[in-house]
C-alpha cells in the first residue's frame, strides 16, 4: 500500500492535458491500487492520476450503488477508467461539489444527470459505464481532472464557492 500525496490546485500539472495509457503492465497495476489506497486515505469519492503528479488519462471513483438509508451500510463500487471519454451527456443537475485537490473548498456546479463513459478496464478491456446522479457527476470530475479542469473552472457563480472547516467535515457525497 503506497499513500500519495495529493496535489493542490496551484500545481501546473493539474491544469494539463493527460496523455493516454498505452501500456497495461505490473507498474499500471501498481498505480491504480495506489491511486484507491491514496482515494481512501482522503476519504474521496474519486482521484485522477494528475492529482497525484502522473501525468496519464487514469481514474478510479468508488460510488454509492444507490440511496442508503441511514441504518443501512453504505455499498460501493469502483471503477477504474482507463482513457475515459464521456460519449452521452443529457438533463441538468446543479449540486455543491468539492474537490481533494482544493481541500475544504465547495461550490455549486452544473453536471449532466446521466452519462455514459467508454473507456478501458484495469486489464485494457473496452468499456461503457453509464451513470447518474453521485456517479455521473464523478465520472465528470475525473474526465474533467485528465483534461486540466478544476471543479472551480464549473462554478455556476464563484459567490457558491465556499471553505468548510475540517472539523465539520466527514465523507461527504459531494466530496471528489
Amino acid at each position: 500500500m503506497a499513500v500519495h500525496t495529493i496535489l493542490h490546485a496551484e500545481n501546473s500539472l493539474l491544469r494539463r492535458k493527460s496523455q493516454k495509457v498505452k501500456h497495461f503492465d505490473q507498474s499500471l497495476q501498481k498505480l491504480i491500487t495506489d491511486m484507491v489506497d491514496s482515494m481512501h486515505a482522503a476519504s474521496g469519492l474519486g482521484l485522477a492520476a494528475p492529482q497525484i503528479g502522473v501525468p496519464l488519462r487514469l481514474a478510479v471513483v468508488e460510488a454509492p450503488l444507490s440511496d442508503e438509508t441511514e441504518d443501512a451500510p453504505v455499498k460501493t463500487r469502483l471503477y477504474v477508467l482507463v482513457n475515459p471519454e464521456i460519449l452521452h451527456a443529457e438533463g441538468e443537475d446543479i449540486r455543491e461539489e468539492g474537490c481533494l485537490s482544493l481541500p475544504h473548498y465547495y461550490g455549486e456546479v452544473k453536471r449532466a444527470q446521466t452519462v455514459v463513459v467508454r473507456c478501458q478496464d484495469r486489464r485494457g478491456r473496452t468499456v461503457k459505464i453509464k451513470g447518474s446522479g453521485i456517479l455521473a457527476r464523478a465520472l465528470q470530475h475525473e474526465v474533467d481532472h485528465l483534461n486540466g479542469i478544476l471543479f472551480v473552472d464549473r462554478l455556476e457563480d464563484i459567490e457558491s464557492l465556499r471553505y468548510q472547516p475540517p472539523q465539520e467535515q466527514g465523507r461527504a457525497e459531494t466530496g471528489l
